[in-house]
């Protein structure tokens, strides 16, 4: 065997992380999920990554054929090869005769026995630093009670033991009664699962349920199988991601709407745009990311609802060219599937084009989409909580929309996140000399002060016009108000909308 450290890395992208390092050398593991969970796919990686590192493997399958995992690895991008060794155990041929299966001396005990007897000589045979069994439902037909199929892990486990390797045991939870005997015999337990949603792709997720003397990222962690294997989002903890950097004012160019934020927003807080469809609430967040841009820096929009060719074409009359933005380098824009994307990989994604593209100035458009790929509301609160965290705690100013269902009146949020952001801006439709306006005012703003007025604007082909206070208006965010003076409202404010 080769001179090893410590820890057996797993060779799966995220899930290092959340053992603490990978495997504890010399114990036995189980990974469990039902079938189509991705366990075969780990138990390669696991594999070829301690081929890498000039470690040998041993794949003892019980289930499926050679041909069918070297098939199912090339499915993947994976090559079984080199130091990696595949034994496909099948019973030996007295157990398939005929006169064997009818005979009163024949019982599962001979058939254990063998079983157990050709998994020694072949480890006995290659002696290797890593293996994989595949899978624990055989072993525990073969078994047939609870204290024979104990008895059989224990005697592995101890075998394995005293040979120093890393054993990866796979089971596929096929049995009719879910017991706990492999639990309290391993080292430790992976347990993997498949949601499947009303619509959209199925979601994967893992966690650790066990891990002797060791600590461990807890929690569900999302997983997706891509071709190259199986890649892990931990779940983000935003106390874990902390740096220094200046809280200074951050402005979005447009004159009227600074000084409604009482000269900006502050660098590393969040602000949220809410209103009802087609106030401008995109704009809005637009306006800063062209702002961060215009003084050199990076900035990134996720698009949950609006088609991206749509959006560019859209922006152009009002002198915005987002596509240029990108092709420059100075934006990142993807528009999100959230049907096809848990909320796991999205966080992933975010944190990407912070940690690694330096990005400064985030717009999420809009939270309705993000709901979508949350399962309940309950878990959309705790994702948008750590991911605001994480990304004030970079220094990154974080922009949201939310849609308020109905146009005018009492209006409700499909979720409330007002609580989180730091500053939260109100967009309002209201109706006056005839005509359909919007209004603007900022209604919270933990990092300074801000206005307490409410001021119209309107979004034409010359961008986002706000205008002076509408202070001899009563009733505005009512969406029917009374004029009590002389207020000039703007002209043109129904033009565009975005």
């Amino acid at each position: 065997m080769a001179e090893l450290d410590d820890t057996a890395r797993m060779g799966v992208q995220g899930l290092d992380d959340i053992l603490n390092g990978g495997l504890s050398r010399g114990h036995v593991f189980l990974l469990e999920g039902s079938p189509g969970t991705g366990k075969t796919t780990i138990a390669l990686q696991f594999l070829l990554e301690g081929a890498a590192r000039g470690e040998r493997g041993l794949y003892i399958t019980l289930s499926e054929t050679e041909n069918e995992l070297r098939e199912g690895a090339a499915s993947h991008g994976l090559e079984i090869g080199g130091n990696v060794e595949v034994f496909e155990l099948v019973p030996p041929e007295s157990l398939l005769d005929a006169s064997h299966q009818q005979s009163l001396l024949y019982s599962s005990d001979l058939e254990l026995g063998e079983t157990t007897k050709m998994i020694f000589e072949t480890f006995e045979r290659i002696r290797p630093d890593r293996v994989v069994l595949d899978s624990l439902s055989e072993i525990r037909l073969l078994a047939q009670s609870s204290l024979r199929y104990r008895r059989q892990l224990l005697a592995l486990k101890h075998y394995f033991s005293r040979q120093k390797s890393t054993v990866l045991m796979l089971d596929d939870l096929t049995a009719e009664s879910q017991d706990k005997t492999v639990h309290s015999v391993v080292h430790g337990v992976i347990h993997l699962e498949e949601l499947s949603p009303d619509y959209g792709a199925e979601r994967r997720r893992l966690k650790i349920v066990k891990y002797r003397g060791r600590s461990y990222r807890g929690g569900f962690h999302d997983f997706a199988i891509r071709t190259g294997g199986v890649v892990v989002f931990p779940r983000l903890r935003a106390i874990e991601h902390r740096t220094q950097f200046e809280r200074s004012l951050v402005q979005s160019g447009n004159r009227e709407l600074d000084a409604l934020l009482g000269g900006g927003v502050e660098r590393g807080s969040s602000t949220l745009v809410i209103g009802p469809a087609g106030t401008g609430k995109s704009l809005f967040g637009i306006s800063f990311v062209v702002s961060a841009i215009a003084r050199g820096e990076k900035a990134a929009i996720f698009l949950f609802d609006e088609e991206l060719g749509l959006l560019f074409n859209r922006l152009k009359p009002l002198g915005i060219d987002l596509q240029k933005m990108r092709d420059d380098g100075n934006l990142y824009i993807e528009q999100v599937d959230a049907s096809e994307l848990s909320p796991g990989e999205f966080a992933h994604r975010v944190r990407q084009r912070v940690d690694f593209s330096q990005v400064k100035t985030v717009l999420l458009d809009s939270i309705n989409g993000y709901q979508a790929a949350m399962p309940q509301e309950n878990a959309l609160i705790l994702h948008m909580h750590e991911l605001l965290q994480y990304l004030n705690r970079q220094g990154a100013s974080t922009f949201l929309t939310v849609a308020q269902h109905g146009l005018v009146g009492d209006m409700k949020s499909p979720v409330d996140v007002t609580y989180l952001a730091d500053t939260v801006v109100l967009l309002r439709y209201f109706e006056a000399q005839g005509q359909v306006r919007r209004a603007v005012s900022v209604i919270k703003k933990r990092t300074g002060s801000h206005e307490d007025t409410i001021r119209e604007f309107v979004i034409s082909n010359e961008g986002l016009h706000v205008g002076a206070p509408l202070s001899n208006f009563q009733g505005v965010l009512r969406g029917v108000p009374t004029f009590t003076g002389e207020t000039p409202l703007l002209k043109g404010g129904s033009q565009t909308n975005s």
